[in-house]
């Protein structure tokens, strides 16, 4: 047994000298724990085992050259622009009002994050028609944080037209450009939507936290992103976010664990995970927003958009694509409504013209059930994209796969496992999620 061990040691030497990517590397740390669990253990308690023998400090940190963080009093309008610049979901939220030496709970506010926005948006687009006292027209029964409605209550948003105060259908191309050029978009601060941050003040991990722990926050506790803080210093020293998790998946192809898993066929997996009936969607002549109010609801990243009276997607909305309501209302100035279809239209064009290519808004990728794990990751990390659809032969959509829907797969959460951890930092229910 030692014999084999060392030989194993020693073709994991000559491999690993061949590997630059960090990546690998871990994997390979993966590796070496895998050939040493018991023969017992199933597949998954032996990943699990591996993963929590490794220190979320090993984890290759961003491809910035620093976290990127943004103030408190920051407003909404330029935290849009620095996360649409560095091709981000989220960014931590300094406390401008903090001490300098304040704990990093203490110098943090939270995350703001698309979906934050989104939420923000939401409520300016439920007013009612010329009113003076700027109520909303609830979503649902849940509470509205007093700081979104502070935030709300200041907007002076145009008049609809219509009996009904909201009807999403009366949103004109110009409702976006008069709110990014209203004093109250260019004033409100990052710090005035608080209450529709994900966590709040937010959940974070220490170096020493297992790289199990990182993965469950990232699949089970639908986390998009896991802030890793250094103690000392009281800061942020990286984020692990669902794609850096994909990219190290990916280029561990080729490992002993990794194809045990991996090679498995998806329908082998239970995935997709929801049946085609409920995978949320808009149609392509519904309006727009329609679109991130089901994001809103259903606690999902994107939706597909599907052709009117038919099953096939002709392309899909993510939260990320708030940002182009907010960065580049100009383009729907001349639509008399902003419907799903006009939407993805005028956005590609504006990519078209701008980015030239851009993954953001692209055409439907899709899978079949009969495609392995290892080829939608391969395709998930070279495409950059967060989610792919499972379609049928006629191309028809039968669900889709994310990248949390991925990491799911690769551990499970032991029984007690995270104890008191929860403690004192709660998530927000979960229909108020994105």
């Amino acid at each position: 047994m030692e014999r084999k061990m060392e030989e194993i040691k020693t073709s994991r030497k000559c491999a690993s000298e061949g590997i630059s990517s960090p990546e690998a590397k871990l994997g390979l740390q993966v590796e070496d724990l895998w050939d040493i669990q018991e023969p017992q253990l199933t597949p998954s308690e032996k990943l699990n085992a591996c993963f929590e023998s490794i220190p979320v400090s090993a984890f290759p940190h961003s491809s910035h050259s620093q976290v990127i963080e943004i103030n408190s009093d920051t407003s909404v309008a330029e935290a849009v622009k620095i996360m649409a610049q560095h091709n981000i979901l989220s960014v931590p939220v300094v406390d401008v009002d903090a001490p300098e030496d304040a704990t990093w709970i203490d110098r943090y506010l939270g995350i703001i994050e698309y979906a934050g926005i989104v939420v923000w948006i939401l409520h300016q687009s439920e007013k009612k028609d010329g009113s003076a006292n700027t109520d909303f027209i609830p979503e649902s029964e849940e509470p509205m944080s007093p700081a979104v409605a502070r935030a709300a209550s200041g907007m002076s948003s145009p008049r609809y037209k219509g009996a009904n105060p909201f009807d999403e259908a009366s949103i004109s191309g110009d409702f976006f450009e008069a709110l990014t050029n209203s004093e109250f978009y260019k004033n409100a601060k990052v710090r005035d939507i608080s209450g529709s941050f994900r966590w709040a003040p937010f959940l974070a991990l220490q170096s020493s936290n297992s790289f199990l722990t990182m993965l469950l926050l990232l699949s089970t506790y639908r986390m998009k992103s896991v802030p890793v803080v250094d103690l000392g210093e009281g800061k942020i020293e990286n984020i692990i976010t669902q794609s850096a998790v994909i990219h190290m998946l990916e280029e561990c192809a080729g490992l002993q664990w990794f194809e045990s898993w991996g090679t498995k066929k998806l329908s082998e997996l239970g995935l997709p995970l929801m049946k085609p009936n409920r995978v949320v969607k808009v149609y392509e002549d519904e309006p727009v927003l329609q679109a991130f109010k089901l994001m809103r609801q259903k606690g999902v990243g994107a939706v597909p958009v599907v052709e009117s009276g038919g099953g096939k997607a002709i392309g899909s909305i993510s939260i990320r694509d708030i940002q182009f309501l907010l960065l580049a209302p100009a383009i729907y100035k001349n639509h008399r409504s902003i419907t799903a279809k006009s939407f993805l239209s005028a956005v590609r064009s504006y990519l078209e013209e701008h980015l030239k290519s851009s993954p953001l808004t692209s055409d439907v990728v899709t899978c079949t059930r009969n495609n392995s794990l290892k080829e939608v990751i391969m395709k998930l990390d070279s495409m950059k994209i967060h989610r792919i659809y499972v379609a049928d032969d006629e191309g028809n959509l039968g669900g889709v796969i994310t990248l949390r829907d991925i990491i799911s797969k690769l551990v499970h959460e032991p029984r007690g496992y995270f104890g008191d951890f929860f403690d004192g930092v709660l998530p927000q229910p979960i229909n108020s999620r994105v």
